[in-house]
């Protein structure tokens, strides 16, 4: 492995590389669990207050489609920090809401801007970290995502407990935001004197290639996309549904929005303790030990969350399960960023991860709307169900494919 100029150092890095994630994910962290409660008091129904959640996720579906160009196009840092804007202006919305419509549209806009937010510090992560020790810097990356997850929830719970009003959540957001532009803006540029490991031969630099669109980059990585894609939109649509899942089964069983932002803080912190557990069983023993048992721990925990609804002990069962469900997600921490360095192209990978983002992020918004409609329909019960029957069938999807496009490679034992 040679280097043109200095290697990447992630301790060396660190602050320029993680912090603004860190912001970013502080402040949403801090209004993901109470989507649907802001939903239910603007007067959505529960299964209204499901697909106004689901906004997010469908904002990023959304945002995939151009953020590898965009990334390509004007750099890692000038992507982070408009999005970041974008971020801003549909928070204000959020804040001004008139009824669940509006509160979607802004929600909607803020998923748009974390997918171009999150692809932009992918990308960098993808071009500039050594084979050897990818799963466990990507890890930390997705552990930088959960950690400000943990923090958000307890932030707005604090701040809701003092004012009174859910709102106070999304100014959180705000300043976490103006604080990561601030970050950006001030703080050296982590690219600039860096340069890409060549992990396997020559690398173009990315102003030599040309930038696909995504639905180019699709129909070229088409086969991959097709069958390790299906498992990864199936991790992405168990991760989504765990996110929207909790706060509906917790207003349907009447948990108060201080102690559900508190119970899946708690969790986050669970799933953010195990981030760098995983990039360690990732870069030993190879991808697919992370992999399947997360997501057979993510099946097993809808299953079982399914047939708690009615009892006495109803929120203690949520509770337990919100833990496990925390355990089973922080095994897989950074897994389908991992893979997705391991098949992007090495020297331009910002279009094939955007492709890539989109197959995992269509999981992600396809399935808390099927949590939102198989609950119009029938109940919140059996829509955990179902879906934690898609998360044992992802399982085997994973265990399948992992091997054929992803086969381990002799890694580092450090």
């Amino acid at each position: 492995m040679s280097y043109a100029q200095r290697p990447l150092n992630l301790r060396s890095i660190a602050l320029t590389a993680f912090l603004p994630t860190l912001l970013f994910s502080v402040g949403e962290g801090a209004i993901i669990p109470l989507i649907p409660l802001v939903a239910s008091d603007l007067g959505a129904t529960l299964a209204i207050a499901g697909v106004v959640a689901a906004m997010i996720m469908l904002g990023e579906l959304v945002g995939d489609i151009p953020s590898g160009w965009v990334v390509a196009r004007i750099g890692e840092r000038n992507s982070m920090i408009w999005a970041s804007i974008v971020t801003i202006g549909g928070v204000i919305i959020c804040l001004l809401a008139p009824n669940p419509l509006v509160l979607g549209i802004g929600i909607f806009l803020v998923g748009i801007a974390t997918a171009v937010f999150a692809l932009a510090r992918h990308a960098f992560m993808t071009s500039y970290v050594p084979l050897a020790y990818r799963a466990r810097a990507l890890s930390t990356l997705g552990g930088v995502f959960r950690a400000g997850w943990f923090v958000g929830p307890f932030v707005s719970a604090a701040l809701i407990h003092l004012t009174g009003s859910t709102h106070a959540a999304f100014w959180v957001f705000i300043i976490c935001c103006v604080l990561a532009v601030t970050m950006l803006l001030t703080l050296p540029d982590p690219t600039r004197d860096l340069i890409a490991p060549t992990n396997s031969g020559p690398v173009k630099s990315a102003s030599s290639v040309p930038a696909q669109g995504i639905f180019q980059t699709i129909r070229t990585h088409g086969s991959v996309l097709a069958r390790l894609g299906t498992g990864a939109a199936l991790v992405g649509a168990m991760r989504a549904s765990r996110i929207v899942l909790l706060p509906l089964w917790a207003v349907s069983i009447g948990v108060s929005a201080p102690d559900t932002a508190l119970i899946i803080g708690i969790a986050g912190g669970i799933d953010f303790l195990l981030f760098y557990v995983s990039g360690q069983i990732m870069d030993r023993f190879g991808r697919i030990w992370s992999a399947v048992p997360s997501m057979i721990g993510l099946g097993l925990g809808h299953v079982a969350l399914a047939f708690t609804h009615d009892l006495p002990s109803n929120v203690g069962w949520f509770i337990g399960v919100a833990m496990f469900l925390a355990l089973a997600n922080g095994i897989g921490s950074g897994l389908l960023m991992t893979l997705g360095a391991d098949l992007a192209p090495q020297g331009h990978p910002a279009p094939f991860l955007g492709a890539w983002r989109f197959t995992n992020d269509f999981g992600s918004a396809a399935a808390p709307l099927a949590v939102a409609g198989i609950t119009a329909l029938a109940s919140l019960s059996i829509a955990s169900g179902i879906m934690g029957l898609f998360g044992l069938f992802g399982a085997v999807l994973l265990r399948r494919y992992i091997p054929r496009f992803a086969p381990d490679r002799p890694r580092s034992r450090l």
